[in-house]
């Protein structure tokens, strides 16, 4: 069978890692706060509308967790707007809604303690390798290719649904996890080398040969 796994390489044209603190400082958020990340192009598959239901359990707001939504909207801005203000979340999510230059995006990632992806749909995303590249732990839906590169339990978590992704988030900052992600992250991150990606389509070609 013609088929090899060729994960998509590490996005390593953002800058180099920062330490949190610099990076909180540059986008004006809390030292000490407790902020997860929301990426790029708001569109309906990536399922921010998820993400804000998540913001308004108590058990998240009770550990004083911030979203960060950082792009722009694609889909109707109103709407989520709404679903904010429905919920009472107005002051557990910063919008960043513009967007995000290139030389911007190391900011955002190494200010935020965990990158969320709660897509509807994916293939593989960029957005997981934006974050492997500044080491950052990830939650993601266990949709598409998303899964298959996200290790559960050991570089972040991968989630079935919004009861899970409250249990995980509670679970990554009651048991300090940051740390033990981050430390496997450096590890997994090796996968997806240019390098690696250049050995898995020459094993291709030598299988079609």
């Amino acid at each position: 069978q013609n088929k090899v796994f060729i994960p998509h390489p590490i996005y390593d044209s953002f800058g180099d890692i920062l330490e949190k603190s610099i990076a909180r400082r540059k986008i004006g958020i809390d030292q000490d706060g407790r902020y997860l990340l929301f990426f790029g192009f708001v569109r309906k598959y990536k399922g921010l509308d998820i993400m804000l239901d998540v913001m308004s359990d108590q058990r998240i707001k009770d550990l004083g967790i911030k979203l960060i939504v950082a792009g722009e909207f694609y889909n109707n801005k109103d709407e989520y707007i709404s679903q904010i203000n429905k919920l009472g979340i107005r002051k557990n999510v910063i919008l960043r809604s513009d967007f995000i230059e290139e030389d911007q995006v190391k900011y955002y990632f190494c200010a935020s303690d965990m990158i969320t992806q709660t897509y509807r749909s994916a293939t593989q995303s960029g957005v997981t390798q934006i974050a492997y590249h500044f080491e950052r732990p990830m939650l993601v839906t266990n949709v598409g290719g998303l899964a298959e590169i996200i290790p559960h339990n050991k570089v972040g978590y991968v989630c079935d649904n919004i009861d899970e992704i409250v249990k995980s988030i509670v679970d990554f900052y009651s048991e300090n996890k940051e740390f033990e992600f981050q430390k496997n992250i450096k590890q997994e991150k090796k996968k997806f080398s240019w390098e690696k990606f250049v050995e898995g389509a020459d094993e291709l070609i030598k299988r079609e040969v």
